[in-house]
This record gives structure tokens, sequence and C-alpha cells, in this order.
């Protein structure tokens, strides 16, 4: 009775243990906390404030992605976020500090390669394409208070994205999760305020960096 007991004990101590690896057709969940950094690079606003540029400050947010296994080595992530940045004022524009306020939605979906898929601990890279929607633009009241009223929108962005992670296991099924992207993402900001227009065009190509954890369902 005793060596059952102790062979029973080792089977649930080994079944707790066991990878939350993905086979073929398998799904992962994971739930991140991530931080959006920019590494803009910005134009003037012309016409008006040609010498000027723009920065955009950092965000931090949740985010959910799902994981398709094709096969054991070759996965399909999509992942769904919503951040809001801050735009703020160089050069000759930094004293009226942030000028304008934004959301953006942008769902990437990346190819992923597992290089490990059965091991305990399996990293992996990405590439893929990513669609940017900004939405819920403000103007500040400084900017108002020093130009006037203004209308503001950002264009939609389209480009690539490049992905390296690791999953790690800690239980049966449940693993944790280490995600560094870079995305490429163009957009042209147009302020309108009364019959002048100005823009300014700004890559903000940010490093998107999480942990979280994960399970397969």
């Amino acid at each position: 009775m005793k060596s059952m007991l102790l062979a029973a004990a080792a089977m649930t101590a080994f079944a707790a243990a066991a990878p939350a690896h993905a086979d073929q057709g398998d799904v992962l969940l994971r739930a991140r906390a991530i931080v959006v950094a920019p590494t803009e690079d910005s134009g003037g606003v012309e016409p008006a404030f040609p010498n000027d540029g723009v920065s955009v400050t950092n965000s931090f947010a949740p985010e959910v992605d799902v994981t398709f296994f094709i096969t054991d080595h070759i996965g399909l992530e999509l992942i769904a976020a919503t951040t809001k940045h801050d735009v703020k004022g160089k050069g000759g524009l930094e004293p009226l500090g942030e000028l304008v306020d934004t959301w953006v939605l942008p769902p990437t979906l990346t190819l992923q390669y597992h290089f490990a898929p059965k091991a305990r601990v399996r990293p992996y890279v990405g590439v893929g394409l990513n669609y940017s929607h900004f939405y819920g633009e403000d103007a500040s009241d400084a900017l108002g208070d020093a130009i006037g009223d203004t209308k503001v929108r950002l264009k939609d962005s389209v480009g690539y994205a490049l992905q390296a992670g690791l999953d790690v296991d800690v239980g049966r099924n449940l693993f944790l999760n280490f995600d560094v992207k870079y995305i490429d993402i163009d957009t042209r900001a147009t302020l309108t305020t009364g019959g002048l227009t100005n823009r300014v065009k700004v890559s903000l190509d940010p490093i998107v960096a999480g942990i979280g954890v994960g399970m397969r369902l």
C-alpha cells in the first residue's frame, strides 16, 4: 500500500510539472503587461514650425494574444492591445509641453518559429504585419491657447513587425512568457486651426516589451 501511495504521489507530481508545450493544432493564450517605447523620428511641423518637431511618450498597458500552431514548430500569433500616448513639442515648441494625446490600436499578426517546442524553456522568433489605427486624438489646452482651437487627425499605418520571445513552464499547461517586438509605425499628424493646416510626419517605430503568463487551451 505504501509503495502504491508513493507511486501515485510521483505520478501526480509528474503531471503537475508536465510541460505546457503545444503540438500541431493547439492554441496558446497569453496575457502580458507591456511597455510601448517609441524610438520616434520626427520631421518639422510644417509650414508654421518647420524647424520644430515632436516626441512621443512611452505607455504601459495590458495585452492579450492567441497563438495557433500550424505545425509543432510554426505558429501564428495575433496580439490585441491599445495604448495612449502624449505627443510633446521639441525645439521651439518644447515650452508648450503636451501638444496632442492619442490612442493607438495596433493589431499585429506574426508568423513564429519555435526552436524547442517540447522543452520546458522554449525560445521563438517571429516576423509579421502590423496595422495601427489612431483614434481619440485631442489637442491640448496649451496648443489651443498658443494657436487657437485645433482639430487633430493621425493617419493609420501599415508596417512590419519583428519578434523574439521565450516561454518557460511553471506547471501543467501554465507558463511564463517574455516577449519583445519592434514594430514599424509611420504616421502623419494633420492639425487644422481655422483656415491653417499644419502637418508633421512621425516614425514611431516602438519597442514593445512584455512579461506575462500563458496557458495551453
